[in-house]
């Protein structure tokens, strides 16, 4: 029998994005030119970040994602093994440019299943307000500590720990948190 393990090193979340920026432009057959004005972001922040040197913010990604139409996840994982562990605390941590709002990827939807599963952390400030991602995107929302305002744009709902809300994420949506050390556990449902 098989017993679970830790995951042994991995590369950066740079150097993981750097390469599947590169895999899914390649594989859409788009210029680093298109994809660059497709996501509004400049072909030499683009080439940065292809290159592993750029340190890209969750706007930026869910816009390449958006104009590369992948969902957010093929961008941050590599092939995983058959067990795996994540501890709290650990894992890839990608920061909004907006807020004070991180989010690590635990695990990626399949191939033959499209739901993405992330810790969320954040803290109370400047709320972290979302673009539509892809058509027919669903998020579900697990408030673990604290308290957050999250939802449609418009309605957000405010959660205590153990709440649960799924709101369409093709809408403009928001998370804010309204507690110290608040965090949650989002499910990107793909259909």
């Amino acid at each position: 029998m098989t017993q679970p393990h830790d995951n042994p090193p991995a590369a950066s979340p740079q150097e993981t994005i750097a390469a599947a920026l590169r895999r899914e432009r390649v594989r859409s057959g788009l210029s680093l030119t298109e994809v660059a004005r497709r996501a509004g972001i400049a072909k030499s922040t683009l080439s940065q970040l292809e290159s592993g040197s750029g340190n890209p913010s969750i706007e930026t990604l869910w816009a390449l994602c958006t104009a590369l139409d992948v969902p957010f996840s093929r961008l941050l994982d590599p092939p995983s093994p058959q067990v795996q562990v994540i501890r709290a605390g650990e894992g890839a941590v990608l920061a909004s440019a907006q807020s004070e709002y991180r989010t690590t990827l635990l695990a990626a939807s399949p191939l033959d299943a499209r739901r993405d599963v992330y810790r969320v952390t954040a803290e109370p400030g400047h709320p972290r307000d979302s673009d539509p991602h892809t058509h027919g995107v669903v998020e579900h929302v697990v408030l673990c500590a604290g308290r957050a305002k999250v939802g449609p744009a418009e309605a957000p709902v405010e959660l205590n720990p153990g709440d649960y809300i799924g709101y369409p994420g093709d809408m403009p949506h928001v998370f804010e948190a309204l507690e110290p050390g608040t965090w949650a556990l989002l499910i990107s449902e793909y259909r």
